[in-house]
């Protein structure tokens, strides 16, 4: 625990020092958010170009606005809003017959049938998930974001978040004990 509190003190004086025009602090609040953000922005859209369009607007977006964020230790919460946010634009703007390639099914069969398959299995059963579920499994679990930054990234209150994470772990539990 100690060890996570002294990573979010670091990470809240690179975000001050960005703030001041460290191009360096930027370049590694970049390197250590931009894989997760691609992840997250590929969860909502399943399509990598278009993933990897909204995370470099967001970025772009994150750099000029950085100077307004007072709260420093909301910079997660920040940066996973604006690139929801911009993927979810993305989306309304494509065409609507288009249906975007999904290679990640490819994935979650090719580990199904491996013999590691109770994780490709779990993968399977939260892709099932309504989209909110999903979102607040991912940003929980995965990215480890307080219950206070999932709320702000997803714009719903704390006790939104606390109820979709309760409906998702109970959905998960009655899908994957009915599979046996």
């Amino acid at each position: 625990m100690a060890e996570r509190q002294d990573t979010r003190t670091e990470e809240e004086l690179l975000v001050l020092k960005a703030q001041d025009g460290s191009k360096h602090a930027f370049a590694v609040l970049y390197k250590s958010y931009h894989p997760s953000l691609l992840r997250f922005s590929y969860g909502i859209c399943k399509n990598e170009q278009m993933a990897a369009d909204a995370v470099q607007d967001a970025w772009i977006t994150i750099m000029r606005t950085l100077h307004n964020l007072y709260e420093t230790s909301m910079f997660r919460a920040r940066v996973f809003k604006a690139v929801r946010w911009r993927t979810l634009d993305l989306l309304r703007k494509q065409p609507s017959g288009h249906v975007p390639f999904d290679e990640q099914a490819e994935q979650i069969a090719a580990v199904t049938s491996s013999p590691d398959a109770t994780k490709g299995q779990l993968i399977w059963h939260i892709k099932q998930l309504p989209e909110g579920e999903q979102q607040a499994v991912y940003l929980f679990y995965l990215e480890e974001l307080k219950l206070s930054e999932i709320a702000a990234v997803l714009e719903v209150p704390t006790g939104t978040v606390k109820s979709r994470l309760n409906r998702a772990r109970a959905r998960l539990r009655e899908q994957m004990t009915t599979e046996d």
